[in-house]
């Protein structure tokens, strides 16, 4: 598929690069052991990059003071796999080059099933710090380069947790995944084992 810079005016209707001193932490992820290959890990909250001041940075302007974690995404993945969206923004923070398969939440149909015709790529450069909307739909970033990608991850403190209360069965509720985490899946991913709605057509797109 196509990939296209987040200089591109297209990636203004998911997000915007927000201007960071980046530098410490990704010396700080560099610490952080490998990924195994072929494989993609996700941690909410990691103590080091809660204790640098690009985190008290991103909770005062970013998130008007709101509790926030910062963690991580690492790994080798390739394909979308699935979409998730957030009631908040999500700010990425790329450690290494890496791809972002990003659609709308406004395309997603009257039946929660959503056309991955309509997804676009975008590469985002290391050390770059980018903020994707609340309607910006999203999963885990893709390698850019066959090598492991390295993401920070800042949202909202709980995102992404478990849940404590049993999902609804109707409308929206059908997608809720995890805290703060709606979440539609690909046939293909193989997340309908782990309760998944599973409501992506067409083809599962990979870089």
């Amino acid at each position: 598929m196509e990939i296209k810079s987040i200089t591109d005016p297209s990636f203004a209707v998911y997000g915007r690069v927000v201007p960071a001193d980046t530098k410490e932490f990704i010396e700080t992820m560099a610490k952080e052991p490998a990924t195994a290959e072929g494989t993609t890990v996700y941690y909410p909250s990691v103590a080091a990059f809660e204790a640098l001041p690009l985190f008290c940075e991103m909770q005062d302007t970013v998130f008007g003071e709101l509790p926030i974690e910062f963690g991580y995404c690492n790994g080798y993945n390739t394909k979308l796999n699935a979409v998730e969206y957030h009631r908040s923004s999500e700010i990425d923070i790329a450690a290494t080059d890496l791809v972002l398969i990003l659609g709308r939440q406004q395309d997603i149909e009257a039946d929660f099933t959503y056309d991955t015709a309509t997804i676009e790529a975008f590469a985002v450069p290391a050390g770059t710090a980018v903020e994707l909307y609340a309607t910006t739909l999203h999963f885990a970033p893709c390698r850019a380069d066959g090598k492991e990608f390295r993401c920070g991850v800042i949202l909202p403190k709980g995102t992404n947790e478990a849940l404590t209360k049993p999902v609804g069965k109707d409308g929206e509720h059908r997608l809720l995944f995890a805290n703060n985490k709606w979440l539609i899946a690909h046939e293909a991913s193989g997340l309908q084992n782990d309760g998944a709605f599973i409501g992506l057509k067409g083809a599962n797109p990979e870089i």
